[in-house]
């Protein structure tokens, strides 16, 4: 048996080889914290479960689901969209998805050819240049400086990689930096889109994970005011609504994109239980009831454990999205990411892990309970 080229040319995936020393040590008998994984602890709240109970005990959500998700689903999220970021979308202008990561995934089915270069961040995601690579594209790595913010810099890709890419990331609140991008920022991505004509794909999952009400994460078309540009937001109910396991996201934009997706899934899967879309659809109708408490839950471990991180002598920008926080280690972020596996029984996800662009930092994710015994384990490291 032979495998595809395209598998063998693949690394083993971060997170995956992450589950792997964990088990590891597990087994060895040692006392494990994993604040490496961004796997959202918090339970999904009650109203949403006791939907799908009601929900899964209708014979008529048993059947196939449409392709494209259920429209009263499509119309509650479009409501939502417009409510958050004043920007008004029809159903047909959005898709549900199996996973954010799902859509993130096969977007590149629906764009990108053999030879065709992806712009993609790094350190990023690593599906963005996995599945990019996976269709035959070239992908053209932009590094997230801190001098610039962590932010994509497109004024420093070559005119004749921008002539050739057929689809830019970008992800504000950043996944695993924690910026945040402005209007300006984002109206300057969409005039390089119109000029050459390639696709913006936004990884907006963490939108919703902040922490100051005046500084409220902002969409791409929130900035640009343009349904025109080429351009497709991610959305995940994972993150917004601690719905991890649920497997159910949302992509909205453009209509020629969004057709391109739909006609992807298609062909590829069946669509999402209707009784799940039911329940996420109960989740936007109770977004405030909801998510100010996982909000508020993230920010209380963020405020114990930054302090301690500043006094161990950590380097790092406190975050304002996002439940990461992203600390420089001074050095191999795998052999400090190993360190502190062996000798504190920690976990965090080393930052090459996310590419090279990555080195020399590691990821903290909050997504625990217990922070706390983090926070006084954390407190004794020297950096």
């Amino acid at each position: 048996m032979k495998l595809s080229t395209r598998i063998e040319s693949i690394p083993k995936y971060l997170f995956a080889e992450l589950d792997e020393i964990k088990r590891r040590k597990i087994e060895e008998g040692k006392e494990i914290i994993d604040l490496g994984i961004g796997d959202p602890d918090l339970p999904t709240h009650s109203i949403v479960v006791q939907k799908l109970v009601e929900e899964a005990s209708n014979p008529q959500n048993h059947r196939y689901p449409s392709y494209e998700g259920d429209v009263s689903f499509r119309k509650e999220f479009v409501s939502w969209y417009a409510k958050r970021f004043g920007v008004d979308f029809s159903p047909d202008e959005a898709v549900v998805l199996i996973g954010s990561k799902e859509g993130i995934a096969h977007i590149h089915l629906a764009f990108v050819d053999s030879g065709d270069t992806v712009i993609c961040p790094n350190p990023a995601y690593p599906v963005y240049s996995i599945w990019s690579r996976f269709c035959g594209g070239k992908v053209y790595d932009v590094f997230l400086r801190e001098e610039k913010d962590f932010l994509l810099d497109i004024e420093s890709v070559p005119s004749d990689v921008l002539l050739n890419a057929k689809m830019l990331w970008i992800c504000y609140p950043n996944n695993p930096t924690a910026a945040c991008a402005d209007e300006e920022y984002y109206k300057k991505i969409a005039f390089y889109s119109k000029k050459y004509g390639f696709v913006v794909a936004v990884d907006l999952a963490y939108s919703e994970i902040y922490f100051d009400e005046n500084k409220k994460p902002i969409s791409f078309f929130q900035a640009v005011k343009d349904k025109s540009v080429p351009a497709v937001e991610f959305h995940s109910f994972s993150k917004t609504f601690s719905m991890a396991g649920w497997r159910v996201g949302m992509a909205i934009g453009n209509k020629e994109v969004i057709s391109a997706l739909r006609k992807v899934k298609t062909n590829t899967d069946s669509g999402v239980f209707r009784a799940v879309q039911m329940s996420a659809k109960v989740a936007l109708e109770n977004y405030d009831k909801i998510v100010p408490a996982i909000r508020e839950e993230y920010r209380s471990r963020k405020e114990k454990i930054v302090p301690v991180l500043r006094k161990a002598g950590f380097k790092f920008r406190d975050p304002e999205a996002t439940f990461y926080i992203w600390i420089k280690c001074g050095g191999d972020s795998r052999e400090f990411a190993k360190m502190l596996i062996e000798k504190y029984g920690v976990i965090l996800t080393p930052g090459v892990g996310f590419g090279d662009g990555g080195e020399g930092f590691v990821r903290i994710s909050l997504t625990t309970n217990q922070i706390d015994r983090a926070a006084e384990i954390l407190a004794r490291v020297s950096v």
